[in-house]
């Protein structure tokens, strides 16, 4: 049986959704961003529990086909910028169709109608967290950084970098710095 889960994007996600499933006595088969299979079927009962007990962690239980789908592709995305060292060769948009298994313009529509931002827009945003984290890190160069996330260029990736967040990749590690700093301090 699988379960679908929103808002689980993480490690500490997938531990959390574990520890509950344990607790109600269900035996896991494989736990992934968004997506538990158990072994057996889950109950009423043990659904309701589970459902009452993820909400308190910030995790929701999915129910109808929309949103599950919409969960799929947010994971797809997750997954692919922040947990996979080699993007892929081709567009986001076949990878993404691929993934999940729809037709991308439908994809496409029901995700910007759902969430109220374009699939693009959303992969743009994740795509510069993870160069803050990667800055924030201070193991890669904003080169490197670059070629890591498949950028054409530094000033492709500097330029995306500023319009979402208002900072140049060097203001931001500027400030970030200042304000670790000052948290040493205190």
């Amino acid at each position: 049986m699988v379960l679908y889960i929103k808002n689980m994007v993480s490690l500490r996600c997938k531990i959390r959704v574990r520890e509950e499933l344990a607790k109600l006595g269900l035996d896991v088969c494989k736990v992934d961003l968004g997506v538990v299979q158990l072994l057996k079927k889950i109950t009423i009962s043990q659904r309701k529990c589970l459902r009452e007990n993820l909400l308190s962690s910030g995790l929701e239980l999915l129910e109808d086909k929309r949103s599950i789908l919409i969960e799929k592709i947010k994971n797809v995305i997750i997954e692919l910028v922040h947990y996979t060292d080699d993007l892929p060769k081709t567009n986001y948009s076949d990878y993404i169709s691929r993934k999940v298994g729809y037709d991308y313009t439908y994809l496409s529509n029901l995700f910007s109608e759902e969430k109220g931002i374009d699939i693009q827009h959303f992969i743009i945003n994740h795509k510069i967290e993870r160069v803050k984290e990667l800055l924030q890190y201070k193991e890669l160069n904003l080169t490197e950084i670059s070629y890591k996330l498949h950028y054409s260029s530094v000033s492709h990736l500097s330029n995306q970098f500023k319009k979402v967040t208002g900072l140049s990749p060097s203001i931001y590690m500027h400030q970030s710095q200042k304000r670790w700093n000052n948290l040493e301090n205190m």
